[in-house]
């Protein structure tokens, strides 16, 4: 899964792909790299972020979506509104990742049930705003995989399809540097929940963590898409339905050593 951000404002790549033109062209460059589906977003859910209004996220998405959908572009949408997930589908999309697994907004879960398109639940505590404050755990690994179960229960009581979910532990929503590893080192659990594992840990805080080692100064976001491959490597050993990154070419060669050492066996 390659990520558009039509956002002045990401953490990864704030501005480069503002302009329609620019982010139609950047879902096709992904798609050339490898990518098997494009994620379109327009409100940043960096850490401390303000929500935009529904009318300028719709501004943002809509004509991409239909511009990729357009070119034969296989394409989700990234947003947590009700209102922006239905014209999406309607312009083309395929697929809603709400990183709010529907608690965001309560037209979210009737609106993809009515549209009968897979839906991602991520693992979600609160928005942008506060969400750092809500990183407190005991047991990650349990805490989240009891909280999706939970709100898989409530998507599929409000009418969208078991068979149409995706599961996406979250990482960086209100979680430190040690959750998000932890979690990593625990997808298989994660995928004992039954459901494809959305995995997106490209160019986040916690692999700056990581690369920064004793230094304690992370490297930009955008120098970290080595770390993104190993992830994804790794989440592809552990069998995750998709990886969602910003930069394909690394991650979709991480992936195919990853499965092909597995055929190897």
């Amino acid at each position: 899964m390659g990520v558009v951000n039509v956002t002045p404002d990401s953490f990864s790549d704030g501005g480069r792909w503002f302009d329609t033109t620019a982010a139609v062209k950047r879902g096709l460059d992904l798609v050339a790299q490898g990518a098997d589906l494009v994620d379109v977003g327009g409100e940043s859910t960096r850490p401390g972020a303000t929500r935009v209004d529904a009318d300028e996220e719709l501004r943002r998405v809509v004509p991409v979506v239909r511009g990729l959908a357009s070119e034969g572009v296989t394409v989700s949408v990234d947003t947590m509104r009700a209102a922006v997930a239905e014209q999406a589908v309607a312009a083309g999309a395929v697929l809603v990742n709400d990183v709010s697994g529907g608690l965001a907004d309560p037209g979210m879960i009737p609106a993809v049930a009515a549209a009968e398109v897979p839906f991602v639940v991520m693992h979600w505590r609160g928005f942008s705003e506060n969400m750092n404050s809500l990183a407190v755990y005991e047991d990650v690994v349990a805490e989240v995989t009891a909280e999706l179960r939970a709100r898989i229960d409530a998507v599929v009581a409000g009418g969208i399809a078991p068979e149409r979910l995706v599961v996406d532990p979250g990482l960086g929503f209100a979680k430190q540097a040690e959750h998000d590893l932890k979690l990593v080192a625990h997808l298989r659990e994660l995928r004992a929940l039954g459901h494809p594992l959305l995995v997106a840990a490209s160019r986040k805080r916690f692999l700056g963590r990581v690369l920064a080692g004793d230094s304690d100064v992370p490297p930009p976001a955008r120098e970290r898409d080595a770390a993104t491959a190993a992830v994804s490597a790794i989440a592809a050993h552990e069998g995750a339905w998709a990886v969602r990154v910003h930069e394909v070419r690394a991650t979709a060669d991480a992936v195919r050593v990853a499965r092909a050492v597995e055929g190897a066996r």
